[in-house]
């Protein structure tokens, strides 16, 4: 005697699935791109994960550009506040510094964030805090709403370069071979400054370039709007 199939359960006996929502569409996509990469946040991988239709996620984002300009906010949320001690200007170094190293984290964030637009909460306190730590600096309004804009496109764009893995050690060779092989005659400045170049940690001159920029937001009268 043999024993009887089980009985398949009925759909209705299953545990019902979450609600979608944008937060839960949001935090899938970040838990995916910890573990397989931006390449792999895609529509069709998340209704996967979530268990849904793609159709389903466009009623709460509209497209794989606006899903990763989410994904950088909620990323966003842990560069955590300013630093309370130092000086302003050492503590809007410390919160640039913090939004780069997130970057240096998720490599493929960093160069989808030079194109990306967050317009989430964890962008809109960023930006807050670097308004306010410029103001607190003396920094003319007009300058600051420039400057902080500057301040994060070098911020990001240094991410994206020095990312880890971005670029093979091959590359570099190459690059090193080529400025340290530059002829006096046709290329005196390069084979002067050959060393200087290339030189220093990436964390160094991300630091320099910081005070740089700064220091001229500081110094720059922005250009007069033009109507």
């Amino acid at each position: 005697m043999t024993d009887r199939p089980a009985t398949p359960r009925s759909r209705r006996e299953r545990p019902a699935k979450p609600a979608l929502s944008r937060e839960a569409i949001v935090a899938a996509a970040v838990a995916i791109l910890r573990a397989e990469g931006l390449q792999k946040v895609t529509m069709r991988r998340l209704a996967q994960q979530l268990d849904t239709g793609p159709a389903s996620l466009y009623v709460y984002v509209r497209n794989t550009a606006e899903l990763h300009a989410a994904v950088l906010d909620e990323l966003l949320g842990t560069v955590g506040p300013a630093p309370a001690e130092g000086t302003w200007r050492e503590r809007l170094e410390g919160v640039l510094t913090a939004y780069t190293a997130m970057l240096f984290e998720h490599p493929s964030l960093a160069r989808s964030a030079l194109t990306a637009r967050p317009s989430g909460p964890h962008y809109l306190d960023l930006i807050e805090t670097l308004l306010a730590l410029l103001d607190e600096g003396g920094v003319p309004p007009a300058q600051a709403a420039w400057g902080v804009d500057l301040l994060l496109q070098h911020t990001t764009a240094t991410a994206a370069e020095h990312a880890a893995g971005e670029a093979s050690e091959e590359d570099w060779d190459a690059l090193r071979r080529a400025v340290h092989g530059a002829s006096e005659r046709t290329r005196p400045h390069i084979a002067a400054l050959a060393g200087p170049l290339l030189a220093g940690a990436p964390q160094d001159r991300l630091s320099w370039g910081l005070r740089t920029l700064i220091a001229g937001i500081e110094q720059a009268p922005r250009p007069r709007e033009t109507r």
